[in-house]
């Protein structure tokens, strides 16, 4: 089983949580339809709120050249579905661009300078992705 496989399947047999190297971390799983397969896929990712319902996560692909598959998915599909805590529920994604990526992705670093490590790396521009609930959906 690969490994985000393996921490799918315990985020889900634990209402939200995980061990080992993401215990106390901030994480959700994020369910995408595929851009040309049209398959469902879901990613463990963390997550940095922005406010009481809004969801902010950042496609690093853990400092790689490209951006994750997820990204692609969402660009072309932009109702996700998130999985956070015990929560499921419907959300739109939204590319923030100019100020707002970057005054969040600042707040990003803040809260964790590994993504400014990650973006050095990857020698891209990490888009920053607002995730909003569909608000007769959203059950918090």
């Amino acid at each position: 089983m690969d490994f985000n496989r393996q921490v799918i399947e315990e985020f889900r047999a634990n209402g939200g949580r995980v061990g080992g190297m993401f215990e106390g971390a901030r994480l959700l799983l994020l369910t995408t339809t595929g851009a040309r397969s049209g398959a469902r896929h879901t990613t463990p990712l963390g997550y940095l709120p922005d406010g009481p319902d809004r969801l902010l996560v950042i496609a690093s692909a853990g400092g790689s050249p490209r951006h994750p598959a997820w990204f692609h998915n969402l660009v072309a599909n932009p109702r996700v579905t998130i999985e956070a805590g015990a929560s499921t529920y419907e959300a739109d994604a939204a590319v923030l661009a100019g100020d707002e990526r970057d005054r969040l992705f600042a707040r990003a670093v803040e809260a964790d300078a590994g993504w400014a490590e990650y973006e050095e790396k990857s020698g891209r521009t990490l888009p920053v992705v607002a995730l909003v609930p569909v608000l007769d959906e959203f059950v918090p």
